[in-house]
């Protein structure tokens, strides 16, 4: 296939021209297009969507978007979050919209976020009792946009992603120098849950969409057994071999990240209903197995 790839050289974009470079035709849209063109002739690298042919491609992922948790939540901040999404989104949706033979499939993110803050119930995508605060605004906004491209040519399925467990980038990246130098814990009281998926597996239920033409709307990107934070720092600890017997209290995580400790403080307890339903397996369902899969 001819695929198009936004946030192409983010953590899941780069597993993915990987796992796809030798079986497809990757068309990469970044920022660093020249540069990164003379380092890959296998992949085509744009950086603009305009020099793209949309009736000669087969799919979209559209990944691109400014990390949530890089930086506090200034209003500049939050603007750039939602705008780093929001408009190459409705862009992508525009050119489809203007091809004569679109893309059959566009796979667009979005996060978990979407649920807004929740207690330990097991949120499925049927689930409709949202909180109302920033994160589910970002994402809201987001699956409109993309739901846009829906039509009798192209199918939309929507990633809504949780923290994507990886080695080499990601959340789990900054988690570790602390917990190395046996400063983790839990955050806050620990009970918030946190749903989480191992970037091979994030890669494989991307592929498994693409491959199953029947398969639209929203789908939960996370493994089947979220963890709370004081469950997911006890395994994180004993994987490294050190002690986590230094919690943050709330007070100071809001001091330090202001609004943005939010994600921190409360978590959503999701579960992947419409994957497993549909016969995706996960290579790592269990959060032990798939730390230990990772070259910490």
């Amino acid at each position: 296939m001819n695929i198009l790839i936004t946030g192409g050289t983010g953590l899941i974009g780069k597993a993915l021209q990987q796992q796809w470079a030798p079986q497809h035709q990757l068309i990469i849209l970044s920022r660093q297009a020249k540069q990164l063109q003379l380092a890959d002739r296998q992949v085509r690298y744009i950086s603009e969507l305009q020099q793209a042919d949309f009736n000669k491609i087969d799919a979209v992922v559209n990944l691109a978007g400014e990390p949530i948790a890089d930086k506090r939540w200034t209003a500049s901040q939050k603007e750039k979050i939602c705008h780093s999404r929001w408009q190459i989104t409705e862009q992508l949706v525009e050119a489809i919209a203007a091809a004569d033979t679109p893309p059959h499939t566009l796979i667009s993110g979005s996060a978990i976020g979407f649920y807004g803050r929740q207690a330990d119930q097991e949120i499925t995508e049927d689930y409709q009792a949202f909180y109302p605060e920033f994160s589910h605004d970002i994402c809201a906004r987001w699956e409109n946009l993309a739901q846009r491209a829906a039509s009798d040519k192209t199918r939309v399925c929507l990633l809504r992603t949780g923290i994507v467990l990886a080695e080499n980038g990601g959340a789990l990246k900054k988690m570790l120098l602390p917990f190395k130098l046996g400063l983790g814990g839990p955050i806050g009281n620990g009970v918030q849950y946190m749903s989480w998926v191992h970037l091979q597996d994030m890669i494989r239920l991307i592929d498994f969409l693409l491959q199953r033409p029947e398969l639209k709307g929203p789908f939960n990107a996370v493994a089947p057994k979220a963890v709370t934070n004081k469950v997911f720092t006890q395994y994180l600890a004993a994987r490294l071999h050190r002690p986590a017997l230094l919690p943050m209290p709330s007070f100071m995580v809001k001091l330090l990240f202001g609004e943005m400790s939010d994600i921190l403080l409360y978590g959503q307890r999701v579960v992947p209903k419409r994957l497993l339903a549909a016969g995706f397996s996960f290579t790592y369902p269990q959060l032990p197995s798939a730390l230990a899969a990772l070259k910490l």
